[in-house]
């Protein structure tokens, strides 16, 4: 239950020429008034249809959703763009990875069977050719981060949330969204002391001959030298700079600003 990687899975790839991999973290659908999280949607359905074109893979890293709780046959009604936009990508023939973060953690089978979607409840160690890339969320990565590992054992438990879906949906997802709260009222007053907790752990990741170790969850956009390899924080959807990432197997990993217009590449 205390261990901060609760899985990992092996992944390769090959993308091909003029194709890149495109990763997407922490958008938080959902979070304040409808007015800026339905501006916030309109530029990821337009992120997603652009990488439908452009992408041999496409990697969400967490916390697409702030809130995200699917029952066998009740999902919660807003950003049905979004699931447009991802099946539309899935149409057009891009696989699609998704890694749970701690805010949208509630996935059931939805994703799967509607949208052919496989969602991974731990990390992901990709390969593209000779590049190797370590994928996680981040949540559970920060030093002394007990409290949330623990309180993370219990909400993913399986059984805990077959019997959580036997509560009637509008009871249920506002529980769940003030589980959310409550989650990010922990990250936001955490204390991470004087060192930077996945910093630390992509180096251990680094030394284990990872070139790139890609993460979101800190809200932090970053591209640092650790070691052997490169440490990518893919930043947040939160402001009017949104930022993502992508992969290129002729260039290396950019962090890039959406939409395009709103800054020059990180």
């Amino acid at each position: 239950m205390l261990n901060p990687v609760v899985s990992v899975r092996s992944l390769s790839l090959d993308v091909p020429d003029g194709k890149v991999v495109t990763f997407i973290s922490d958008v938080h659908l959902g979070l304040g008034d409808r007015a800026t999280d339905r501006r916030r949607e309109q530029h990821l359905v337009s992120l997603l249809r652009s990488a439908a074109t452009r992408s041999a893979h496409i990697v969400i890293v967490g916390d697409l959703f702030d809130l995200w709780f699917d029952y066998s046959s009740v999902i919660p009604r807003w950003h049905v763009r979004t699931l447009a936009a991802l099946a539309e990508c899935r149409d057009a023939g891009v696989p699609i990875s998704y890694l749970i973060g701690n805010h949208d953690f509630g996935h059931h089978t939805y994703f799967r069977d509607e949208l052919g979607i496989e969602v991974d409840l731990g990390d992901v160690d990709l390969t593209i050719g000779s590049t190797r890339l370590y994928i996680s969320h981040g949540d559970g990565k920060a030093h002394n981060d007990t409290g949330y590992l623990m309180l993370r054992g219990i909400l993913r438990n399986r059984v805990a949330q077959l019997l959580y879906r036997w509560i009637h949906p509008d009871l249920g997802i506002g529980l769940a969204s003030a589980t959310s709260r409550t989650s990010r009222d922990h990250t936001s007053a955490k204390d991470y002391g004087p060192h930077d907790g996945l910093r630390d752990f992509a180096a251990q990741q680094t030394a284990r001959g990872y070139d790139y170790v890609v993460m979101g969850h800190r809200h932090r956009a970053t591209v640092e030298t650790v070691g052997s390899g490169t440490y990518i924080n893919l930043g947040h959807w939160l402001g009017e700079q949104a930022t993502y990432g992508e992969y290129d197997p002729r260039s290396g990993f950019a962090l890039k600003h959406w939409p395009p217009d709103t800054a020059a590449t990180l």
